[in-house]
C-alpha cells in the first residue's frame, strides 16, 4: 500500500468514526446545515464499511446499514420534477424541515460528479435499492442540464461545469456533451496558463478544481481526453506546490472561510499529497480528499518538500474588476521556518473575503493559529473578533523577502483601528513592539503607536487606533537567528529593539527600515496627491526585478 493510500485511510477512518457516532436527528440525517455534509460523511462511513484492507473500528454490517439509511434519504430530496427549474438539484440548507427546504443550485455542482464516482466504485456494495436510487438521481441529474454553461470567468464553477459536462457525457453516451466539455477544458487550460488562475489562493474553491477534474481524470475512458485532464492536474499542482509549506497556503488569498484564518485548516488533499505534517483532529471540509486522489507529478513534490533554501515566488494574473481588466502582481517568500507574502495591489473581491499579505507558519496541531497579519477591517467584519476577515482597500504595502511593511491612512468616514492577528507563542510587549517565538520562528513587529491585546482561541488581536497607522514586521528563523548568536526570545527582543523603524504620521506619512537580515533599506511613502511609493535601497519596486510570471 502506498503512502498516498495510508494517508487517505486515515481520513476514511477517522471521518467514518465520526460518522458511526453522529446521533441521527429525527429527520434521519445527521445535519441540517448542509445537505453535502450528510452525503461526505454517509460516503466515508460506506467505504469504510466494505473496504477489504482495514479492519474499521465498528461493525462493518451496522456501519453499512447506517450509511446507506442517510445516503437514501439524501437521494430523496432531490427534485425530480422534470418541469421543475430546479429539477435535479437539492436542497442545501435543511433547517427546520428537510423535505420544505427548497432546491439550491449549489450542491449538485460538486457532489453531482462525485456520485457519478462513488456509484462507479462502490455499486456492487449497494442495496439493490439504494443502487436503483443512484441510477435515478444521476439520470436526473444529467436531464437536468444545469452544467450547460458558457465559459464567461473561468472561475471554479465553471471547472465543475467542465467536469460535469465530462462525465455525464460520458456516462449517457453523449458525444455533443463531452466535446463540448473537451472544448471548455482546453480552452480553460490555455487562459490559466496564460493569464493565471483569478482566483489566487482561494479556499476552498481551489479543492473544487483539483475535485472536478481528478472525477473526471479517474472516470474517464477515452486516452486523449484524460491526457489532457493529466495536463491540467499537473499544472494544478505544481500552482500548489510553488505556494506551499507544510499545510499552509503561503501569501494573498482572493477568498476564504472562517476556518481559512487566522488557520489553515482546509488541509486534508495537501495532507494526503504531501503528508509533511501531522493530521489535524478538526476536519471542517472534508469532501473527498480521503476517496478520490491523483499523484502531483514529481517535479512539484520537490518544490512542495524540499524548502531547505529560501525562495520568491513572483506571479501576475489578469483580472476583470469591476468591468476593468487589471494586471496584479503576488509576491511569496517561502523558507523552511515560516513564509510571508501578498498582493501588490488592491482589489475588490467577493463578500470582501481577501486576505491581502500574511506570514504563515507551518500547519499546528490543536487549532492554533499559523498566521500573523495586519488590516483595516471592512465590509463584513465580525466585531466579536472571532472572524477576523474582511479587509478594507485601506492599506499601501512593501514586500522583501522576511519583511512586509504597511501604513494605513484611514479617511474620517472609517472606523479608526487597525487589527492585527498574533498566533499564540511566547510574546514579550513593549510600548511600540511585539516581540515572539513561535515554534521555529521569531518576529519583530513594529508599530506606529500605542496597542491594547486581546486574546481569542489559539490567536491573539492587537487593536491599534488611530487614523494614521503603521506597521513592520520581520520574521527570523530560528537556525539562522542560532548563526547570529540569538538562542532566545530575550535576546531577539533585545538585538531587534536596536533597529527599530522611523515612522513619520504628521505632514509626511511614511516608514524607513533596514532588515536585520537582508540589509536593505526599505521605505514606503503615502503620497499626498494619491497612491504610495515603495523603495527598496533608494530604488523604487520593480515588478521586472523580481521575474514576474503567470501564477
Amino acid at each position: 500500500m502506498s503512502q498516498y493510500q495510508q494517508r487517505m485511510n486515515e481520513i476514511v477512518r477517522k471521518v467514518a468514526a465520526k460518522a458511526r457516532h453522529q446521533p441521527l436527528l429525527t429527520s434521519g440525517l445527521w445535519f441540517h446545515g448542509d445537505i453535502r455534509d450528510n452525503y461526505y460523511y454517509a460516503s466515508y462511513l460506506f467505504a469504510a464499511a466494505v473496504s477489504p484492507e482495514e479492519e474499521p473500528g465498528f461493525d462493518r454490517s451496522e456501519g453499512k446499514q447506517l450509511a446507506e439509511k442517510v445516503l437514501q434519504r439524501v437521494l430523496e430530496l432531490q427534485q425530480n420534477d422534470p418541469d421543475s427549474p430546479m429539477y435535479g438539484h437539492w436542497p442545501l440548507n435543511l433547517h427546520p424541515v428537510p423535505e420544505q427546504a427548497g432546491p439550491h443550485e449549489l450542491p449538485v455542482e460538486l457532489m453531482g460528479s462525485l456520485m457519478v464516482y462513488f456509484y462507479h466504485n462502490y455499486a456492487r456494495h449497494m442495496s439493490s435499492k439504494l443502487a436503483e436510487s443512484f441510477e435515478a438521481a444521476l439520470r436526473n441529474v444529467y436531464e437536468s442540464n444545469f452544467y450547460r454553461r458558457p465559459l464567461e470567468h473561468y472561475g471554479h464553477h465553471e471547472a465543475k461545469f467542465t467536469a460535469a459536462k465530462l462525465i455525464f457525457g460520458q456516462r449517457y453516451s453523449d458525444q455533443a456533451l463531452v466535446e463540448d466539455g473537451r472544448n471548455c477544458l482546453q480552452r480553460t487550460f490555455e487562459l490559466i496558463q496564460r493569464e493565471g488562475m483569478a482566483e489566487y489562493g482561494s479556499l476552498p474553491w481551489f479543492w473544487h478544481w483539483i475535485q472536478a477534474f481528478t472525477c473526471a481524470f479517474e472516470l474517464a475512458e477515452h486516452e486523449e481526453i484524460k491526457a489532457e485532464l493529466a495536463e491540467m492536474l499537473d499544472h494544478l499542482w505544481t500552482l500548489r506546490a510553488s505556494l506551499y509549506l507544510k499545510g499552509a497556503w503561503v501569501g494573498a488569498h482572493s477568498r476564504g472561510w472562517p476556518h481559512d484564518a487566522p488557520r489553515d485548516a482546509n488541509v486534508l488533499h495537501d495532507y494526503v499529497q504531501f503528508g509533511n505534517f501531522t493530521l489535524p483532529e478538526e476536519m471542517p471540509r472534508t469532501e473527498y480528499a480521503g476517496l478520490l486522489f491523483r499523484a502531483a507529478p514529481e517535479s512539484a513534490l520537490r518544490i512542495a518538500l524540499d524548502r531547505k533554501q529560501p525562495s520568491e515566488v513572483c506571479r501576475s494574473l489578469l483580472k476583470t474588476v469591476e468591468g476593468q481588466r487589471r494586471v496584479l502582481h503576488s509576491y511569496a517568500y517561502i523558507t523552511e521556518q515560516f513564509a510571508a507574502g501578498g498582493l501588490w495591489e488592491r482589489v475588490k473581491e467577493f463578500d470582501n473575503e481577501q486576505l491581502r499579505w500574511l506570514f504563515s507558519l507551518p500547519v499546528r496541531l490543536g487549532g492554533l493559529g499559523n498566521q500573523l497579519y495586519f488590516f483595516h477591517p471592512g465590509e463584513g467584519y465580525d466585531e466579536s473578533g472571532r472572524d477576523p476577515r474582511h479587509q478594507s482597500e485601506w492599506t499601501e504595502v512593501l514586500y522583501h523577502q522576511n519583511v512586509v511593511m504597511a501604513l494605513y491612512p484611514l479617511p474620517e468616514s472609517v472606523r479608526g483601528e487597525v487589527i492585527g492577528v498574533i498566533p499564540e507563542g511566547e510574546w514579550l510587549q513593549e510600548p511600540d513592539a511585539l516581540y515572539g517565538q513561535v515554534e521555529d520562528t521569531y518576529f519583530a513587529v513594529y508599530l506606529s503607536g500605542p496597542y491594547e491585546i486581546r486574546r481569542q482561541d489559539g490567536y491573539q488581536l492587537v487593536v491599534c487606533r488611530g487614523r494614521r497607522s503603521g506597521v513592520v514586521v520581520e520574521a527570523v528563523g530560528a537556525a539562522e537567528a542560532n548563526e547570529r548568536g540569538i538562542f532566545d526570545l530575550g535576546k531577539f527582543a533585545s538585538v531587534m529593539s536596536q533597529i527599530q523603524p522611523r515612522f513619520k504620521m504628521d505632514r509626511e506619512f511614511q516608514v524607513e527600515y533596514t532588515g536585520m537580515i537582508c540589509g536593505k533599506g526599505l521605505s514606503l511613502y503615502i503620497k499626498e496627491e494619491a497612491g504610495s511609493e515603495a523603495l527598496i535601497d533608494g530604488q523604487p519596486v520593480c515588478y521586472d526585478h523580481y521575474q514576474y510570471r503567470a501564477l
